[in-house]
């Protein structure tokens, strides 16, 4: 099994999320339902990643998987190779 995760997609998706729910964030990237994990990760060596927001408003979340901000987009799909 691969050790990188597969590029979801090369834009982030801007969602509103709410404070003091927990979210589960994709990184292996196999999950349809982006950027949120969907279990597709099984047999696999990545596990999703939970976090919470302080406040309730519109967030940038990676779905490239590259992102050294995650979940957060931090622009690392700008960088990407091309495919």
């Amino acid at each position: 099994m691969s050790d990188q995760p597969v590029i979801a997609e090369r834009t982030p998706v801007v969602l509103e999320l709410e404070a003091g729910e927990t979210y589960w964030w994709c990184i292996c990237g196999r999950s349809k339902e982006q950027p949120f994990c969907d279990g597709s990760h099984a047999g696999t060596d990545f596990e999703p990643i939970p976090f919470e927001v302080t406040e309730t408003r519109r967030y940038a979340l990676c779905r490239c998987k590259y992102t050294e901000d995650s979940p957060f987009c931090d622009g690392r799909h700008k960088q990407l190779p091309a495919e």
